[in-house]
């Protein structure tokens, strides 16, 4: 026997495995095909206060081994997933689910942070800040320190949750974003967020993408992140949800290995729906392959 459970923040969660922030919606869709309490927590779509219909079209471009999406934050806003989609979630997934946020300002993840400390569903609060600061030139908070931390700390102050920093890889030192969150009070840290990528239409001579840019996600950008959930993990003393091209158990064990305490599985769930089952019924069996009776005691283990 092996034992695939894992320790969050407080949180006891029976496997490592959770579908990212926007691949999973709320959901709903995936019940249809199985039983959702399998996974070890579920991300649900990101947040901001008020609704967002997203980029214009089109936004979503296939790559080799990955995909670029400019969907732009699409979702009902705060009162509504609130009162409607985690009420709706509560029915089909009956443990702590992990709520993402997002803003443009300080004060937008400042209120959906007091929002989400109500819901009693919510286990995790996860802080997407590759969003642009509307008050600073347009430059995501995530890429510089001192804003990373601004964000976190008033986060912070607003709930009694554990608070993860969702972090962008567009950055030239991540451990220096990850050392400035952990200073500024995060429990934990999320990484790594999509790529900036571009695809050119030769024909047409015109970007793919309405938006012209979007993040590059999928199986590719797995060596990426796992690099850099490595160099996150040497730099801090808090635990890491880790994510980024992963699609297979082996995928996990070596994410878990470079530092990260459980993943979020993203793009697989759009190319394979059954994609976070698979992974989660293969893993005991690769365990015991590779002579892992315990989860946890990989954790980190590359030094």
């Amino acid at each position: 026997m092996v034992n695939t459970q894992v320790h969050l923040c407080g949180l006891t969660l029976n496997n490592p495995v959770i579908p990212a922030s926007g691949t999973f919606g709320y959901g709903k869709e995936f019940a249809e095909l199985y039983d959702l309490d399998i996974l070890g927590s579920i991300s649900f779509k990101g947040t901001t206060p008020e609704e967002r219909g997203g980029n214009p079209l089109p936004r979503i471009a296939e790559c080799p081994q990955g995909m670029l999406n400019s969907v732009g934050l699409q979702n009902p806003g705060l009162e509504e997933v609130c009162t409607r989609e985690l009420k709706e979630l509560a029915k089909i997934y009956h443990k702590p689910v992990i709520a993402n946020i997002s803003g443009f300002s300080v004060e937008d993840y400042v209120t959906c942070a007091r929002a989400m400390d109500r819901e009693e569903q919510v286990g995790i609060i996860e802080v997407n800040i590759s969003c642009p600061n509307v008050h600073n030139g347009g430059m995501a908070f995530g890429t510089v320190p001192a804003s990373a931390a601004e964000v976190t700390k008033a986060v912070r102050r607003v709930t009694d949750k554990p608070v993860f920093m969702k972090l962008s890889p567009n950055v030239t030192d991540i451990a220096e974003i990850a050392r400035a969150c952990e200073a500024a009070g995060a429990d934990g840290l999320s990484l790594i967020n999509t790529l900036l990528g571009m695809r050119i239409d030769i024909q047409r001579r015109q970007p793919v993408l309405a938006n012209k840019m979007g993040g590059y996600s999928g199986p590719a950008i797995f060596p990426v992140a796992v690099r850099m959930v490595y160099q996150a993990a040497q730099a801090v003393r808090i635990p890491i949800i880790g994510m980024g091209g992963i699609s297979t158990a082996e995928d996990v064990i070596e994410m878990m290995m470079a530092g990260a305490t459980a993943v979020q599985v993203g793009a697989a769930n759009l190319v394979d729906p059954f994609a976070c089952p698979n992974i989660i019924e293969t893993l005991p069996t690769l365990m015991e392959k590779l002579n892992i009776r315990n989860l946890e005691e990989i954790i980190g283990v590359i030094e």
